[in-house]
């Protein structure tokens, strides 16, 4: 018999790219999740971990055994939740987190119908970066994470997770109100080639974005400014620094500022999905949450002036 804790170490080790990090996930010492991992080997007699400079890497055994385990593991989200008869009317925790535009626009709203709707479900939302979303969901903190999809999200196929789009959050042309762009109606991007750009940092998804949109029209976005708020790239926006592209979730403080959509089949955005460990997307309170969201999601994301 193999001892499913075992498991759940080596899927840690898996998830978080070392023995340590996956010990200090679980609480527990290195050398105990090492006595773990080397348990599970000696019970299957495979090879489970191979040296690799100062670390360790996976074999090609365990890849195929943690198939297994994502397997046995969504299978055990969806027995809890048959076994504790959940029915269909959501009702206990429910925990969500996000980015802070999703946060704003599309959770607290979220959790404020769902409030109104379910009053035995108690909604808790906190803020995070994607790639703390998705630890946090692998550890079982948090029950569903609204993220970025971006070069570091999970594929698709990834067995842990199950993910779905949620919606296409467009990228609009923020411009001056007295520039000569601020009374198109919809513009196509390359006509703002020209322009003296105001950039997210280097290090963000919203600047790869950026420059991954202006780039399919046929030009590189310069600029001697930047900041990492909207707010700020707003401002900088009024103050006739540059002109930005900004996503339609984000909320722009009253400035004078135009939001020009761009033409496009399909027009620039991120894709914005929702991300629940595999097995659990039935909970009735997910159900619930992923229903709201979906509503709420096509009012975010229509057109702003």
């Amino acid at each position: 018999m193999i001892d499913l804790r075992r498991l759940r170490v080596l899927r840690a080790v898996a998830h978080y790219g070392t023995v340590t990090a996956a010990a200090e996930a679980l609480h527990m010492t290195t050398s105990a999740a090492s006595q773990q991992v080397r348990l599970l080997a000696r019970e299957l007699d495979v090879t489970l971990l191979e040296p690799r400079g100062r670390g360790v890497r996976l074999t090609p055994a365990a890849h195929g055994l943690l198939a297994h385990a994502d397997d046995i593991t969504a299978r055990w989200e969806r027995a809890e939740i048959e076994l504790r008869g959940l029915g269909t009317e959501p009702a206990g925790p429910l925990r969500v987190t996000g980015f802070p535009v999703v946060l704003s626009r599309l959770l607290a709203p979220m959790a404020a119908a769902l409030t109104a709707a379910h009053p035995r479900l108690d909604v808790h939302l906190s803020e995070n970066a994607p790639e703390r979303a998705l630890d946090l969901l692998f550890q079982g903190e948090v029950d569903l994470a609204v993220i970025e999809a971006s070069p570091a999200t999970p594929p698709p196929t990834d067995t842990r997770f199950d993910q779905t789009p949620l919606l296409d959050d467009v990228l609009d042309l923020v411009v001056p109100r007295d520039h000569p762009f601020a009374d198109r109606t919809e513009m196509p991007l390359a006509q703002a080639a020209g322009q003296t750009w105001v950039l997210p940092p280097a290090d963000t998804t919203c600047h790869a974005h950026a420059v991954s949109a202006c780039g399919a029209a046929g030009f590189t976005p310069h600029g001697p400014h930047g900041a990492r708020e909207w707010n700020a790239i707003a401002a900088m926006v009024s103050h006739g620094l540059g002109v930005a592209l900004v996503p339609r979730l984000a909320d722009l403080p009253p400035l004078p500022v135009v939001r020009v959509p761009l033409k496009g089949t399909p027009a620039p955005a991120r894709k914005i999905l929702t991300c629940a460990r595999r097995g659990s997307r039935t909970h009735p309170a997910v159900v619930a949450a992923l229903s709201t969201l979906t509503d709420l999601s096509a009012a975010a994301t229509a057109p702003r002036r």
